[in-house]
């Protein structure tokens, strides 16, 4: 039973023009407010030092390899891994009156990544904060 047969259903719409002029008004108002900093116009001058040479060379770096099957070697020299207290007493001998080396760990990329965690660890217990990882480039 439609008892509104005469009406007509007005649908409602919604007018775009009104928020569409509020919304250019903002944007403009917004435009002219803001500042833009120009931070290419700045001058900085940096600190300058100078640094002998002699000094780097003084600290020799301690090479550790491991290769794939977990065996260490410390500046070429082999070492079987028998404990982390170990191989840190290896790395103070290594480091002889060197009183923080850079610790250089040249690991195989199918070593085990509980081996090099060792050597950081052992690192740490021997009191050297300075490690490095070499890597190389891939072949084009």
């Amino acid at each position: 039973m439609n008892f509104r047969r005469g009406r007509s259903r007005e649908e409602p719409e919604i007018n775009l023009i009104p928020m569409i002029d509020v919304l250019l008004v903002i944007l403009i108002f917004l435009m002219v407010t803001t500042s833009y900093a120009k931070y290419s116009e700045l001058q900085i001058n940096l600190p300058q030092a100078g640094g002998e040479a002699a000094a780097e060379a003084a600290n020799k770096p301690i090479n550790i390899a491991i290769d794939a099957s977990e065996h260490y070697a410390i500046n070429n020299h082999g070492l079987t891994y028998s404990g982390v207290e170990a191989l840190a007493a290896s790395l103070k001998n290594a480091a002889g009156d060197q009183a923080d080396p850079t610790i250089v760990i040249n690991a195989d990329a199918k070593a085990p990544h509980q081996s090099v965690i060792n050597v950081m660890e052992a690192a740490r217990q021997a009191g050297y904060g300075r490690i490095t990882f070499t890597t190389q480039n891939q072949p084009k």
